[in-house]
């Protein structure tokens, strides 16, 4: 059998389309194949799968583990659930790799693949490639592999509870947003009821692919709207939201208020450092220069890193990091826990944070002022994003700015910085401006809009909102 696939869905650090336009059922299969033939060649045997709750996602897996036992391959079948709860699973197995097929944060009819290999070692960028040379090549692997279904989820559920140490019950509100995390949310919160005395508030647990209240990206504010609702009609102490795969984490303080991933990464650094001082703390290009200053003066090592999970565990894995976070919610722990993003596994850790002497809405107050933009989205499409990213950076070379390229370009100057990029998963161009003041931070935008404006006709783009 020959096969081909769309050569939009090899992503930098996952595969990504959408369902039976650029990606289908066949594609799962040839994944499966083609893996399997990897996992060989490391005298790799056997792998967990697991998915999450949009409505393409079993019969993907179905195709994903026939491939892969066609091949020789033993498969742990961990059904359905977020993605932290595969990577669990791949430690609770002791197995060799995992794949979970989601489409994290994306629209309800796009899908894809995580991978990932034992001891938390990321596969990414030329490995994905090798996938499709596999297939081109047709050099499969034979053999005939098992199917064993499993259920780690008390397991995980367990593993979570184990670090949580709060000071005293809580009153929290959840939103799960009708992602994965529906069922083993419901569980955990039964636990934080019964052995921790805490107050949980439930909302949208039940897992729906059509996510019928709100799109699950809690790193857009207005998807958090209802979580600040319900946080203050029932005077939680915070609230926290997770994405649809269940590895980004969202927050709210007891007043209400967002608490943006860089200031989370702030709470979570100070209280890593307390325990191991001078320790590496990662962030993504997309943090503010806040979160880096707050980390050294905390004592740590801070490393900017390119934005992306398999990126971020690469770094951490170089870098032997105890701490790594994005913007956007992704947050890596590998001081008690696996070094995998979990935000499950982060809102214990935020628990306890909010359990201490002064509340989330006192320590967020105590942060110095920012004068920042949220992620601004810009249209555009898989060929271009690159393409203006580059051109850009050849402009301002001409010019002489000051910026780094380690992931897209971040410009710095006497007003702040200006960060464009390529986003990993979607058809956009990703922008983030932060200033020193108001005034500044509104030089910044038009700066960076004077330099949008410079593109040639040829170059598809939509001038966002927000710089207009």
């Amino acid at each position: 059998m020959t096969h081909q696939f769309h050569s939009s869905i090899l992503r930098a650090y996952d595969i990504r389309g959408i369902y039976n336009q650029t990606l289908h059922n066949q594609d799962a299969f040839f994944i499966g194949k083609s893996f399997a033939t990897i996992l060989h060649q490391n005298n790799y045997t056997n792998i967990v799968v697991a998915c999450d709750g949009r409505a393409s996602s079993p019969a993907l897996k179905q195709e994903l583990i026939n491939g892969l036992t066609s091949c020789g391959i033993n498969v742990f079948d961990a059904g359905l659930g977020p993605t932290p709860m595969l990577y669990f699973a791949v430690h609770h197995q002791q197995a060799d790799a995992g794949i979970m097929i989601t489409g994290s944060h994306n629209p309800k009819d796009h899908n894809g693949f995580k991978i990932t290999l034992k001891n938390n070692k990321p596969f990414f960028g030329e490995d994905i490639l090798k996938l499709a040379e596999i297939v081109k090549n047709q050099h499969f692997m034979v053999g005939n592999g098992s199917v064993e279904k499993i259920n780690v989820m008390q397991a995980y559920i367990e593993r979570l509870l184990a670090d949580l140490s709060i000071k005293k019950p809580l009153k929290i509100a959840f939103d799960a947003g009708n992602g994965a995390t529906g069922e083993v949310l419901q569980q955990l919160a039964k636990q934080l009821q019964e052995q921790f005395s805490c107050q949980t508030i439930l909302l949208y647990t039940q897992i729906d692919a059509n996510f019928p209240n709100h799109h699950p990206d809690p790193a857009v504010p207005e998807n958090l709207a209802d979580l600040i609702d319900c946080v203050l009609k029932n005077n939680c102490d915070l609230g926290i939201a997770f994405d649809g795969d269940g590895d980004r984490i969202g927050a709210v303080d007891g007043q209400g208020n967002i608490i943006f991933g860089d200031q989370l990464m702030v709470f979570y650094a100070q209280d890593v450092l307390a325990s191991n001082p001078s320790a590496t703390i990662i962030a993504d290009v997309k943090a503010s220069d806040k979160l880096f200053s707050a980390i050294k003066n905390a004592g740590g090592n801070a490393v900017m890193c390119k934005t992306g999970n398999t990126f971020i565990k690469a770094k951490m894995q170089e870098t032997k990091s105890l701490l790594a976070g994005e913007m956007s919610g992704h947050i890596f722990f590998a001081d008690k826990y696996y070094g995998f993003d979990d935000a499950l596994y982060a809102s214990i850790r935020l628990l306890n944070i909010a359990s201490s002497q002064n509340s989330l809405a006192e320590k967020l107050k105590q942060l110095p002022l920012s004068y920042s933009t949220a992620e601004i989205k810009i249209e555009t499409n898989e060929e271009d994003k690159f393409a203006i990213v580059q051109f850009l950076q050849d402009k301002l070379t001409v010019n002489k700015q000051n910026f780094n390229n380690i992931d897209g370009i971040r410009v710095s100057n006497s007003n702040g910085w200006w960060l464009l990029r390529a986003s990993n998963t979607q058809a956009l161009l990703v922008a983030r401006c932060e200033g020193h003041s108001p005034a500044s931070l509104e030089l910044l935008k038009a700066e960076l809009k004077q330099y949008l404006q410079t593109l040639p006709a040829n170059f598809e783009f939509k001038m966002p909102a927000e710089l207009a």
